[in-house]
């Protein structure tokens, strides 16, 4: 009876244990995660070049703020050909570019950002492109910042209509990673893009938070029951990540922050925008880190 018992459950236990090992590959497979190693970056750069950057009206005995943006971008370029040094030839497929809105009066200014547009393939890669790409964008970009502070012309940052009428064109493509990377200090605010819906604007400023009265302990309260916010642009931008850097709160305000970021959540949230993230102004040093992850690392799912 028990060897019957044992020749009749000994087929049933071997089904079931190979059915259970090919159920923990199949769960282990799933849980890798993805590689970022073949895909192909599509990264663009907006820089706010307001009077954040002014050594005259906001100097910074740490480090000035557009010291602090070159090291951003320093950091933003390392980690893309980190990328494109992990990959083979054939797969290179990969851009980075660098955008202004308003573009800069200054002629110079906009001829040094075409030569940041940076689009390689197996066609053009090689390892002195490779290696030129990270002192090319520093050299040039420092042109750039030492241009705007020297003209002393700041005409403002007007961010808002980027996103309502370049981003989906400019910095969108199909079967790439596309990630932006912005570098200001969270306000907006250009004379040509003045624009106000109820609550909602295009432009947020120091006074703009003040007269609205998100200066006090119950802003939250007031900005959600009364809708404030950036105009609602109707675009899905589902496809593309995006990394802001550089906040810096006015100091008369305790809530400034919290304030600054609520206005900008609601915003790219609602262009669908899933895996974005938003950082206060800090030492290079400190955003290094913080820049590699998001690009390299922390993808969505």
């Amino acid at each position: 009876m028990k060897n019957t018992l044992l020749k009749f459950l000994a087929p049933l236990l071997l089904i079931l244990f190979f059915s259970c090992k090919e159920d923990s590959k199949k769960e282990q497979k799933e849980n890798v995660p993805k590689s970022p190693l073949s895909e192909n970056y599509n990264i663009s750069i907006l820089i706010d070049l307001s009077d954040r950057i002014s050594i005259k009206k906001n100097p910074n005995p740490t480090m000035e703020f557009y010291q602090r943006d070159l090291g951003y971008i320093k950091s933003i370029s390392e980690a893309f050909t980190e990328h494109l040094k992990s990959k083979r030839i054939r797969q290179i497929n990969d851009k980075m570019q660098l955008f202004f809105n308003p573009e800069p009066l200054d002629p110079t200014i906009n001829s040094i950002s075409q030569k940041l547009k940076i689009a390689i393939d197996k066609n053009n890669a090689s390892k002195d492109l490779l290696n030129s790409i990270n002192s090319n964008y520093a050299s040039q970009t420092l042109k750039i910042y030492e241009s705007a502070i020297k003209d002393d012309n700041f005409i403002g940052s007007d961010i808002w209509r980027f996103f309502d009428v370049k981003v989906k064109d400019q910095c969108l493509e199909n079967e790439k990673r596309n990630i932006l990377i912005i570098l200001t200090d969270g306000y907006m605010y250009y004379e040509g893009t003045i624009m106000k819906d109820r609550n909602r604007t295009s432009y947020i400023t120091p006074e703009l938070i003040r007269k609205n009265g998100l200066n006090n302990k119950d802003w939250e309260k007031n900005f959600k029951d009364q809708d404030f916010g950036f105009i609602k642009i109707d675009t899905d931008l589902s496809n593309l990540e995006v990394l802001v850097l550089g906040i810096n709160p006015s100091k008369n305000n305790p809530y400034e922050e919290k304030v600054i970021k609520a206005y900008w959540n609601k915003w790219l949230s609602e262009m669908k925008i899933k895996h974005f993230e938003i950082k206060n102004a800090d030492l290079p040093s400190n955003m290094d880190k913080i820049i590699n992850d998001f690009i390299l690392i922390n993808q969505p799912n």
